[in-house]
């Protein structure tokens, strides 16, 4: 049974940085996608970054394309998100998923991915 684990998380102003971490186990095969998404209070569950282990691609939801940065340890068993120049409308609990395949027209589907963290929080304040 997979397992994830979020941590990272916090309070902060607009225009500082965060890290989220998701430590993954049980996953069973050695390739697979690793995503972040986020849902905020009141709105849809929405996907943020994914990378795909077998290819090394990753994909990003315009909103944060060149402030939040995916990426995986060597052993893959940890997924990371470098989120820089935060926003308010940044605000949300973010969830690290795995699902077995991913690319441009299905990693923001929360639907697609059948693994979930709990989540952690991040509030960005003005």
């Amino acid at each position: 049974q997979v397992r994830l684990v979020e941590s990272g998380g916090g309070s902060v102003q607009a225009g500082e940085s965060l890290k989220l971490s998701c430590v993954q186990s049980g996953y069973p095969y050695s390739r697979g996608c690793m995503a972040w998404f986020r849902q905020a209070p009141g709105k849809e569950r929405e996907g943020v970054a994914a990378i795909y282990t077998g290819s090394g691609s990753t994909y990003y939801a315009d909103s944060v394309k060149g402030r939040f940065a995916i990426s995986q340890d060597n052993d893959k068993l940890t997924l990371y998100l470098q989120m820089d120049s935060l926003k308010p409308e940044d605000t949300a609990m973010y969830y690290c998923a795995t699902a077995r395949l991913c690319d441009m027209s299905t990693y923001s589907r929360p639907s697609y991915f059948s693994s979930w963290g709990q989540g952690t929080q991040v509030t960005v304040s003005a």
